[in-house]
């Protein structure tokens, strides 16, 4: 019976942390799930935390949900804004969504201090640069 279920692997998709400027031209943080197909992926659910150890004592961010719907093809949607305090925390992005009536999910992790401008690359579609995991 488990032979009969299809294996499904995500493909084309990243999750990026982005050093942007705010209205007030402070430096923020922001993740975003970049869409690299070119269909439309849809039903979108996010889910983010933290976690690892800090001057050896265990910490975990609280888990955040977010429903992005709707992602076309080649194009981006914004997460979450980051604090630089977690940056030295593991920190997990699980993606769940729906490609042509099939459930796909992901887990993407930003492992301890790889978020930072040393690492940036110039991300596709979003045209800017920062730290992506596909």
């Amino acid at each position: 019976m488990r032979k009969d279920i299809p294996e499904l692997h995500v493909e084309d998709i990243a999750i990026a942390i982005v050093k942007e400027k705010d209205e007030k031209d402070n430096d923020v943080w922001n993740s975003y799930v970049i869409n690299l197909k070119e269909v439309l992926i849809e039903g979108v659910i996010v889910t983010s935390t933290g976690y690892g150890e800090v001057a050896g004592e265990p910490v975990k961010t609280s888990t955040l949900r977010h429903f992005l719907d709707e992602i076309p093809g080649q194009s981006f949607q914004k997460i979450e804004p980051l604090i630089e305090e977690v940056f030295k925390l593991s920190n997990e992005y699980w993606l769940s969504f729906f490609e042509g009536g099939v459930m796909f999910d992901k887990k993407f992790i930003f492992l301890p201090e790889t978020i930072k401008e040393e690492n940036f690359v110039m991300l596709p579609v979003l045209k800017r640069k920062g730290v992506m995991i596909k």
